[in-house]
């Protein structure tokens, strides 16, 4: 799946989840937990039903809804309201590890079921490190049924672990969050799934946004959650690759082509053994894909 930005909207109003499926995401959210207040989660998830069930099939793949937690009140009732108009997928927040996605696989196969939807068709995204139990457990999604994607989040776990600041005075996050990163970003390699980069809170700092998502980008992640339509082109930008980055990747997989039988070969200057060819082939594989 295409999966570079990922664009949150409160699941409570109907005018920002309209403006954000008419935008350029690859992947809308509409948000259930977070963004919505408590008293108000009955009206938003008939609300996201409703949205959901005015759009075409094809336009749904790309509507997913973020329910609230399984440790909560709310996901079952999230769940039986949105199944019915089929979201393209749905993202588990705090999850404390592959039980809890494992659940999610036998709700939603239950779900599907009920509403006369194709079997397995509900696509899952997880949000690994937002508990401090899940911080241990993020290697441990491998082979769950739905999973797609992998991602994390420092505010929740700062809440987790009773910090006042998850920032460095100069703005870097610290080092359990950087920490989380990391791990999440792992979790996701042991998977063979999408790493998904956290958001960049400060939606008007487009230039740290570029920055921070070119970075991630470098370190392997696939795409970015974001929480404002500006962000959008920012980040589906930083996470295609450039006409440059294509050229020389088909000449590294060129050169291990014409030479089968070496280990190495000489590329620019430099000796490039046979990593470097497969993340050539797989750079020209997500280009492809996309």
């Amino acid at each position: 799946m295409r999966a570079r930005s990922w664009l949150f909207a409160p699941g409570d109003s109907e005018r920002k989840m309209a403006k954000a499926a008419a935008g350029s995401a690859d992947v809308v959210l509409l948000d259930l937990e977070d963004a919505v207040a408590e008293v108000t989660k009955p009206t938003a998830r008939a609300l996201v039903a409703e949205f959901l069930a005015g759009r075409p099939d094809a336009e749904r793949a790309r509507l997913w809804v973020r329910i609230n937690p399984l440790s909560g009140p709310h996901a079952l009732a999230d769940l039986a309201a949105v199944l019915p108009a089929r979201p393209g997928g749905i993202m588990l927040p705090k999850s404390r590890g592959r039980a809890d996605a494992e659940l999610l696989d036998h709700y939603l196969s239950a779900l599907e079921v009920s509403a006369g939807t194709d079997l397995g068709t509900t696509k899952v995204i997880v949000l690994v490190t937002e508990t401090a139990e899940g911080m241990f457990t993020t290697g441990s999604y491998g082979g769950v049924p739905r999973v797609e994607a992998l991602t994390w989040g420092a505010e929740d776990l700062a809440d987790a672990v009773g910090a006042s600041e998850n920032r460095n005075p100069d703005g870097s996050y610290g080092f359990t969050y950087e920490l989380a990163r990391s791990l999440c970003l792992l979790g996701a390699a042991a998977a063979g799934v999408l790493p998904i980069e956290t958001v960049h809170t400060n939606f008007r700092d487009l230039d740290g946004l570029r920055r921070r998502a070119e970075t991630v980008r470098r370190e392997g992640y696939r795409g970015m959650l974001a929480i404002h339509p500006d962000q959008v082109e920012v980040i589906n930008a930083a996470f295609t690759p450039t006409a440059e980055e294509l050229a020389a990747a088909q000449e590294i997989v060129d050169l291990f082509a014409a030479a089968p039988d070496v280990g190495a070969v000489g590329f620019r200057g430099a000796m490039l053994d046979r990593p470097h060819l497969a993340r050539a082939q797989a750079l020209l594989a997500s280009a492809d894909h996309g």
